[in-house]
């Protein structure tokens, strides 16, 4: 992007017209195309979300730098409701960086320990578009947890995705893991959490940063859930993303170091992030651990099939478990038309992965 098309948003931004300003920056961009064909599918799909952007790291920062100054006057999605919680906005920063969230603390909440479940969003979303799409904060609040949303900037992706096919940013104490668990633990002193009912889960490069976290920091969090989503280390560059994403990994990523509990759902109709990733996902989390399968194939109530395939340990406790959404693609299942990236026909993921939550705390019981 050169100093001409900048200039030219500029002069569009203060004549008023985000729209026409966005549209300059979007089509100056490096790799700049049109949005790809909507796959066939059993039941009407979201648009696939855009891949990162490569561009040179200070053209990056200058882009990203002018929309984050822009994006607070462009047309939104509706905030996230409410339901008698609230819904804040707050910032982390550490030698990292900073970023900020925002934090649902539910109307139930009168400083008793708290589970907390910390979402991540996918590519062009944000924390109010994530809670609407996915509904986290009304079952935060019928069920009494805290619900936290890190937001990731324009100046650290274009497309706001998290940069987990980045190494910078595949490991503890570093990058944007640093920032992800800094903000976790910033919640955990600042409001009364239970150290050991802390989730995370996210949705397609958010879902990839949910499985870096888990990597990185099994001692952290309880358990993951990761939508649509790759393996931790299944690329290291942005070439090696894109490939990934179109084909899995080019070799099965490593083990983690512990089993962590995992529960993942990917629709079998994605044409953004093949679903093979979600075996890759499995694998990795259960370190070579052996696991007994029980699979069992089912319709949501509106009739969207599904297999859900379930990992036993030697005792007999699910440690993983899959759901393979038939038709579905690119998009949260079972979420709200309010947000982006969603498939409102599909078993309902959020559910389902708070379910599976209160069912996990490392070798204990969950107990939500």
């Amino acid at each position: 992007m050169n100093m001409d098309n900048m200039q030219e948003a500029l002069r569009l931004t203060k004549a008023g017209k985000l729209k026409d300003a966005l549209s300059v920056i979007r089509n100056a961009l490096p790799g700049a195309h049109k949005p790809a064909p909507r796959p066939a599918a059993t039941r009407p799909a979201a648009a696939p979300m855009p891949p990162p952007i490569a561009m040179p790291a200070g053209i990056a920062e200058l882009v990203g730098s002018f929309m984050d100054r822009i994006e607070p006057h462009m047309p939104a999605h509706a905030p996230a409701p409410l339901h008698d919680g609230s819904f804040e906005e707050h910032e982390f920063s550490c030698p990292a960086g900073k970023r900020s969230y925002k934090l649902f603390v539910p109307p139930g909440y009168k400083g008793q320990k708290l589970p907390l479940v910390v979402m991540l969003h996918g590519c062009t979303q944000s924390p109010d578009d994530f809670a609407a799409g996915t509904r986290m904060n009304e079952l935060g609040a019928e069920q009494n947890f805290l619900v936290a949303y890190p937001a990731q900037s324009r100046r650290a992706n274009i497309s706001k995705c998290w940069n987990w096919f980045n190494q910078a940013d595949q490991h503890r104490d570093a990058g944007e893991p640093a920032l992800i668990a800094g903000i976790t633990k910033q919640i955990m002193e600042h409001y009364e959490v239970e150290p050991g009912a802390v989730c995370i889960a996210g949705l397609s490069a958010g879902g990839a940063a949910a499985a870096v976290m888990g990597a990185a920091y099994p001692e952290l969090y309880a358990a993951i859930g990761v939508h649509s989503g790759l393996a931790c280390g299944a690329a290291q560059n942005l070439g090696a993303a894109a490939a990934a994403m179109r084909s899995g990994a080019a070799a099965n990523p490593p083990p983690n170091p512990t089993l962590v509990p995992t529960i993942v759902f990917h629709g079998d109709a994605d044409s953004t992030v093949s679903p093979i990733n979600a075996e890759q996902i499995l694998s990795q989390a259960a370190a070579g651990t052996p696991l007994t399968r029980t699979t069992t194939k089912a319709q949501s109530l509106d009739g969207a099939a599904y297999t859900r395939t379930l990992f036993k340990d030697p005792e007999g406790d699910t440690m993983l478990e899959a759901w393979i959404l038939h038709g579905a693609g690119h998009a949260w299942s079972g979420g709200s038309k309010a947000g982006s990236y969603t498939d409102p026909h599909g078993p309902d993921a959020s559910a389902e992965m708070v379910r599976f939550f209160k069912e996990h705390e490392r070798k204990k019981k969950f107990f939500f």
